[in-house]
């Protein structure tokens, strides 16, 4: 680990390109946001379980099953949006990330077993089943982190390159518009709060200007629950919406 890190700090940019690189767009970070968000928190949650307590065993599994099933999608988005932008300019130029994908599903696949496996043993197998799981998800969780700083940082670099600002946001929209009401749901729901303030305000604010004010109270009523009052507090004064407003209301 200690050899990695050292050496993406190595290949990262100097200081004052980094600053430039901020004021490009920005395919990857607010969804890896996102997902280091949903990655850490089962991580956690997982560690923690009570396996012998069927409703924190129930939940736990299907926080694990949704984060598997997102990180999936995840997959399928870049495959298809991304990777084929960088291929379609600079030839080959995603295939270690392609690569990295393939082995991130057949992971997928079997910690899904393995959670599937755990909800359905005798409560003598499952300290031993929760261990085993536990450790693979770390692995997982692990080998993302290192693949999402590689797609921060190699793959923008392509695609700035290659692709002008305006370029990069019609990728964005298409990709957005293949998204489902249920996985945008899912996904805000670990991303807002893993946002910046700043960050925050802007994608709300975007959303208020392009949605009917009941779907845009939605959405808000959504995400709220999972900021801490300060952070509710900034958000709603940056996106016009009264602080004391009910959930759902």
């Amino acid at each position: 680990m200690t050899t990695a890190l050292a050496g993406s700090r190595a290949g990262s940019p100097p200081a004052a390109a980094a600053v430039a690189a901020a004021e490009r767009i920005d395919l990857y970070a607010a969804i890896h946001k996102a997902l280091r968000h949903f990655m850490a928190d089962t991580l956690v949650r997982m560690g923690r379980l009570d396996v012998f307590d069927a409703d924190d065993l129930g939940a736990a599994c299907a926080q694990l099953d949704a984060l598997l099933t997102l990180c999936a999608a995840h997959v399928a988005h870049e495959n298809e949006f991304v990777h084929s932008a960088i291929d379609a300019r600079s030839p080959a130029g995603a295939n270690r990330t392609a690569n990295d994908h393939v082995e991130h599903l057949q992971s997928i696949d079997a910690l899904r077993l393995e959670g599937r496996t755990l909800r359905a043993s005798v409560p003598a197998q499952r300290p031993l089943l929760a261990q085993r799981l536990y450790r693979h998800l770390a692995l997982f969780v692990a080998e993302n982190l290192q693949h999402m700083h590689y797609e921060e940082t190699v793959n923008n670099a392509l695609l700035r390159a290659h692709y002008s600002d305006a370029e990069l946001m019609q990728i964005h929209d298409r990709i957005l518009a293949s998204i489902g009401p249920e996985e945008m749901l899912l996904t805000l729901r670990w991303m807002v709060p893993a946002l910046d303030p700043g960050e925050r305000a802007e994608m709300l604010g975007s959303m208020k200007a392009g949605m009917p004010p009941e779907a845009f109270l939605g959405v808000v009523a959504h995400v709220r629950p999972h900021l801490d009052a300060i952070g509710w507090a900034k958000l709603a004064r940056a996106i016009g919406v009264p602080q004391n407003k009910e959930h759902g209301a």
